[in-house]
């Protein structure tokens, strides 16, 4: 079986069925006995609705484990989850991880997989599992250029002739996104709002590029200076300005590794253009904001959300063929 461990989402693919499972990489825990209240959706909804023996937690950070221990038990359940008759109890297992993660960091990965259960543990970087996912010729020798645009990291990588030429991670994703419009509304509307309901702010009227027809939405929070619930409306060239910051720095590193591109790949690219996964890259208007500051085509992957899931699916499916894009293993 293969896992996209994601900041946002955990997704798993077992070999030969599809993807099986697709929850919040969130999990719920009761404070005093270090027990788990809810795994996946149900533990992401109880964010900002616990009592105070409950603590959510996101055991993943910026693309990479924050909290082994919980981390490791997320995934045991995950398995668990796919596997409950008990059959094939301790699966072999692919996981995705972001480029340029450190050893240490990719130690901890491993260690939480066969904590976890895993009999063998291998590891896919995401770039290349995005272009796997995303149809890209990874194998040919011509140009490819992905954006995975994740919760936690956003991933920039060329790919050519089976491997990675130029790369880069930054730890800039939709979190970013949301924690951008959490801070504006506190200190312009002095209205506390959670996560959940800037996420949602994001997809209803946010943006990365200007849009011919604003729109408008209410929001809902706690007032910092009564404690009251209140309610204030921002349009959608607001959140357009708010996103502006972090939407410029995933901009400027693509711009970065086209710079670092061979010039003969680079010429590929000029037809083949960009490709755009992950769940940031619905955020609308970006594709034309790349498209204008680049020059080059842009296009979204077919569901980019699971574009990365169905790159180590493929990965699972014809395993000897693609073996040779995982990472090796580290010697001890």
């Amino acid at each position: 079986m293969a896992v996209d461990l994601g900041t946002a989402n955990t997704l798993v693919y077992e070999r030969g069925v599809g993807i099986v499972l697709d929850e919040p990489s969130v999990v719920a825990l009761d404070r005093r006995t270090e027990a788990i209240v809810a795994v996946g959706g149900e533990a992401k909804a109880m964010l900002g609705r616990t009592p105070e023996a409950v603590e959510v937690v996101r055991p993943l950070q910026d693309g990479v484990i924050a909290d082994y221990l919980v981390t490791e038990r997320m995934l045991r359940y995950f398995i668990h989850q796919v596997h409950a008759n008990g059959l094939f109890a301790r699966p072999r297992l692919l996981v995705c991880v972001p480029s340029r993660i450190t050893d240490v960091e990719q130690r901890a990965v491993r260690d939480a997989g066969y904590a976890a259960g895993a009999r063998k543990v291998f590891i896919i970087e995401e770039p290349m599992a995005a272009a796997i996912g995303a149809e890209l010729p990874v194998h040919e020798p011509v140009g490819s250029m992905i954006v995975d645009v994740g919760g936690g990291t956003t991933e920039v990588a060329v790919i050519s002739s089976g491997g990675i030429v130029a790369s880069s991670s930054i730890r800039v994703g939709g979190d970013a996104l949301d924690l951008r419009i959490v801070a504006y509304l506190k200190s312009e509307f002095s209205l506390l709002i959670g996560e959940g309901t800037a996420e949602r702010l994001k997809w209803q009227i946010g943006s990365a590029f200007p849009v011919l027809d604003q729109t408008h939405a209410e929001v809902r929070g706690r007032d910092l200076v009564t404690g009251l619930p209140r309610s204030v409306v921002v349009t959608s060239e607001e959140m357009r300005r708010v996103l502006d910051e972090p939407v410029d720095r995933i901009v400027a590193e693509v711009r970065s590794v086209l710079d670092r591109t061979p010039p003969e790949l680079g010429v590929d690219l000029l037809t083949s253009g960009i490709v755009l996964a992950g769940g940031g890259a619905l955020l609308a208007g970006l594709p034309e904001r790349l498209r204008h500051a680049t020059g080059m085509p842009v296009r979204l992957a077919e569901d980019p959300l699971r574009c990365v899931a169905r790159g180590i699916g493929l990965c699972l499916e014809q395993f000897e063929v693609l073996r040779d894009v995982l990472v090796a293993e580290p010697r001890q």
